[in-house]
């Protein structure tokens, strides 16, 4: 392992080695946005994996942050990433496992606390870390394998069926609604407007998805995107007024659903199901594997999923700070209702 101290070192590396990971998450494009716009505050501690050859073949994309009460390690990305984890072809994965937990071993200075979030359970990485699960999330998948629309609507109950057709079409036959891909660096900031409009619109203040402070990550995060071919934003509109968003990504063979927004007026209409739909067809008509609807298992998700991940957040304490935090964590879930500070800080705060 070597220690990297400017991300654009390993620009070509990560770019490549995000490729094989198959996580757009775990791209260069997403860690460069993140460092610039939300990371200011953390000290990079980023390790490149080297095999024999000389070749990398993995990255450890960690950061250390000093804020009070604890000093904390953790990835960078963390935060408004749905999965994290160290960045590696799947080949790689168990060497690069041994790396993972020889560097938070080797980590300089006092540090209180290593969180890694939402790794891949599947993954095993816990295996080379040891720690404790202080947290699962579910993460919905919608298992394509070049299925056309057709036939998925086939392998699913008549009355979706009949939902999914009649909703839309009743959509465009009385009030016109179109899709518009947004695929114009001219309209980028304009049809994000509407994307932040629409989502706070519906989710008002359940959601922090773009709070002041992640709206600018977002922004760069989406201008490269879009210059990658990645950026799968979507806007149903009737008359050219944006109703509705669907905000996503497409990368490595696989459509991310992230988040969307919709105007309430239109609610018993059903734009978001119906805009929801015209992103799964078009995912068919790409001949995608997947269809990944991230975090959560709201039930709108589950009408549309058939299969699920699961996500781990693990805790190393290192100092008996640390190890008191665990404890607040676990006894939190114990105690439905009860939240301790403690656990709340480790748990749910964002970068």
């Amino acid at each position: 392992m070597e220690s990297v101290d400017d991300l654009d070192a390993l620009r070509s590396d990560w770019q490549r080695l995000a490729e094989a990971s198959g996580n757009v998450f775990a791209t260069w494009e997403w860690a460069s946005a993140w460092a610039a716009e939300l990371g200011r505050n953390h000290r990079l501690l980023v390790r490149a994996c080297r095999a024999r050859d000389g070749s990398i073949v993995g990255i450890l994309p960690l950061c250390s942050s000093s804020k009070a009460p604890f000093k904390t390690v953790r990835f960078i990305g963390h935060g408004p990433a749905d999965l994290l984890g160290p960045i590696c072809a799947p080949g790689d994965r168990s060497a690069v496992g041994r790396a993972f937990g020889q560097a938070i071993d080797s980590i300089p200075g006092r540090v209180d606390l290593v969180l890694v979030e939402r790794l891949a359970a599947e993954h095993r990485w816990r295996s080379h870390l040891g720690g404790t699960v202080v947290r699962t999330e579910p993460s919905p998948v919608l298992r394509l394998d070049g299925m056309s629309w057709e036939e998925l609507l086939a392998s699913r109950s008549a009355n979706f069926r009949q939902q999914v057709r009649r909703r839309e079409r009743k959509l465009v036959r009385e009030h016109g609604v179109s899709y518009r891909l947004a695929d114009d660096p001219a309209r980028l900031a304009d049809d994000l407007e509407h994307l932040f409009r629409l989502h706070e619109q519906r989710w008002a203040h359940e959601s922090q998805a773009f709070s002041p402070a992640r709206r600018a990550f977002h922004r760069s995060f989406a201008r490269a995107a879009l210059a990658r071919g990645w950026l799968r934003l979507w806007l149903a509109e009737i008359g050219g007024r944006p109703i509705a968003a669907w905000y996503g990504f497409r990368f490595a063979g696989v459509d991310w659903y992230y988040q969307a927004g919709r105007d309430p007026a239109w609610e018993q209409a059903s734009i978001g199901f119906v805009l929801m739909a015209h992103t799964i067809r078009d995912a068919c008509v790409g001949g995608l594997a997947e269809y990944r609807l991230l975090l959560g298992d709201e039930p709108y998700k589950a009408r549309f999923a058939n299969g699920e991940t699961s996500l781990e957040t693990i805790a190393l304490p290192r100092t008996p700070a640390g190890r008191a935090a665990i404890r607040g964590a676990m006894g939190s879930r114990r105690l439905p209702g009860r939240a301790p500070k403690v656990s709340a800080w480790l748990i749910d705060r964002g970068p």
